[in-house]
């Protein structure tokens, strides 16, 4: 008996130490809007061509999530880490995509920098050091979020990253997504990025090589872009600039894409405002007449509290290439974001 009551009291001071060594926070944000919506597509036929617009009243999720995070303190400056983040419509509650398909890593980091192993996420560190930077209105979620990014190599599953120390300002990141498999001829995702902070200024740089599926891309794909983000007090202006270039056999496409984008504070109110092109496409160094496009974003954001926000926004695409990216045409849309 004695012997049993020992035991049970040595369990729990070992729970006990692994508690005190363990920290496990669950995160999320809802992010729901209800907008009404108008999508227009073209299609040819042999009598000419068919126009379908369509006007809809929609509740819209914007990437909406819960997670799980977590670290154990190692001793010596070694730190391990995990993070696990599945998706999901508020409006429905069904699951967006994959369960855990957001993110689920394992990593360790010290005075070396942070080393993770599995899915980082959607998008590339290039993403995040470019067009996902300057996406300041509604994180780049949603029907406003950038049309004309096109996500090459994502998602990176079966990834291994690297993040550098800081230093000075500086830090840089390496991603390397193992294909797992030669079946098909393809090969592993390259992805480098670096981003510097020094006070109001922030640039950031990104590259990609990887095999991509995605919107314009099929084949080899390769992006090159740079990021620059001026805080002027009260007033924020960002801006981007990438190039995409796609080798599928014989037949090479580049194009260009831009955006700028400027938001003003005033107390609780956020005034928003940006622009984005997608260039013309150039398919073995002929330009193709009829597949640039255009995007204009005007929001406000109302910060009831740092973690929860009221928001209404107006964008709207243009041009004969917008059906390369979406069937959207315009949208209005007035949401509430939650942040736990």
């Amino acid at each position: 008996m004695k012997r049993s009551i020992a035991l049970a009291a040595l369990a729990t001071l070992a729970s006990g130490a692994a508690l005190a060594q363990s920290n496990v926070n669950i995160y999320g944000r809802l992010n729901v809007s209800v907008e009404r919506q108008k999508t227009e597509t073209t299609t040819v036929t042999e009598g000419g061509t068919v126009t379908d617009s369509q006007s809809i009243w929609a509740l819209q999720n914007s990437s909406s999530r819960i997670g799980f995070k977590g670290s154990e303190d190692l001793g010596g400056g070694l730190k391990a880490s995990f993070l696990i983040e599945h998706g999901f419509n508020p409006d429905t509650g069904a699951a967006s995509g994959t369960f855990w398909g957001r993110e689920s890593w394992v990593g360790l980091e010290g005075g070396f920098g942070r080393v993770r192993l599995g899915n980082v996420g959607f998008g590339t560190a290039a993403y995040f050091a470019t067009a996902d930077y300057i996406s300041m209105h509604n994180h780049d979620t949603g029907t406003s979020s950038d049309a004309f990014y096109l996500y090459p190599g994502a998602p990176l599953d079966n990834m291994i990253a690297y993040n550098t120390p800081n230093f000075g300002g500086f830090t840089g990141e390496i991603q390397l997504g193992l294909k797992e498999s030669t079946a098909d001829g393809s090969k592993h995702s390259v992805v480098l990025a670096g981003n510097y902070d020094a006070g109001p200024l922030h640039l950031g740089v990104g590259y990609v090589n990887a095999n991509a599926d995605v919107a314009l891309l099929t084949g080899k794909a390769t992006e090159f872009g740079v990021r620059a983000l001026y805080e002027f007090g009260p007033l924020v202006v960002g801006a981007y600039f990438i190039n995409n270039k796609v080798e599928d056999g014989a037949d090479e496409t580049k194009r260009n894409a831009y955006r700028l984008s400027a938001m003003y504070t005033m107390g609780a109110s956020e005034f928003h405002a940006n622009f984005g092109v997608a260039g013309k496409l150039k398919e073995n160094g002929q330009t193709l007449d009829g597949t640039d496009a255009k995007q204009f974003t005007l929001a406000y954001n109302y910060n009831l509290s740092k973690r929860t926000k009221v928001y209404a926004f107006y964008t709207a695409l243009s041009g004969d290439g917008r059906e390369n990216y979406t069937s959207l045409k315009n949208a209005f849309a007035l949401g509430v974001r939650h942040n736990f």
